[in-house]
């Protein structure tokens, strides 16, 4: 099998939206209090660039696990196995309108929380410090810029 051609940062970037566009459910990893790396599916409920954002209830280890250590990775893989890694920070959402357009946005979030006051409900931004893409078989990464230019 030939080696991939090389990708343009641009190319990598436009590849990486599709890769998050089509695999809609990445696996996020955090690090538990005994220093044991956990992986699980999330299912973001913004999508903003590579600023991700994903609920979460206050009652799942995840938050323990954010609160101790925020620094995360979330990995996309899609159905052609090309894959996006977006290596970032958690933080907990504030912003009011942020929080008011996601709400509305998501009616599996109205349907099982009620209310967006819910106190369960927390909603983390995760801020990307690095971001990476690698198609299949291409067996390296290439850097992709995590924020626009």
């Amino acid at each position: 099998m030939p080696p991939p051609a090389p990708i343009s940062p641009d190319e990598a970037t436009r590849l990486s939206h599709e890769v998050i566009r089509r695999a809609k459910f990445p696996m996020l990893s955090t690090v538990d209090e005994a220093g044991q790396p956990r992986v699980r599916p999330v299912s973001p409920v913004r999508v903003d660039g590579f600023t991700i954002y994903v609920a979460n209830l206050r009652s799942y280890g995840k938050t323990r696990e954010l609160a101790a250590n925020p620094r995360c990775e979330l990995c996309y893989l899609d159905e052609h196995h090309d894959q996006v890694r977006i290596t970032g920070t958690a933080h907990i959402e504030k912003d009011a309108a942020v929080l008011h357009a996601i709400w509305e946005g998501n009616p599996l979030l109205r349907r099982y929380l009620g209310t967006p006051e819910n106190p369960e409900l927390i909603i983390y931004r995760v801020e990307p410090v690095r971001v990476r893409f690698m198609r299949e078989w291409a067996l390296e990464y290439t850097e992709v810029p995590p924020h626009p230019a």
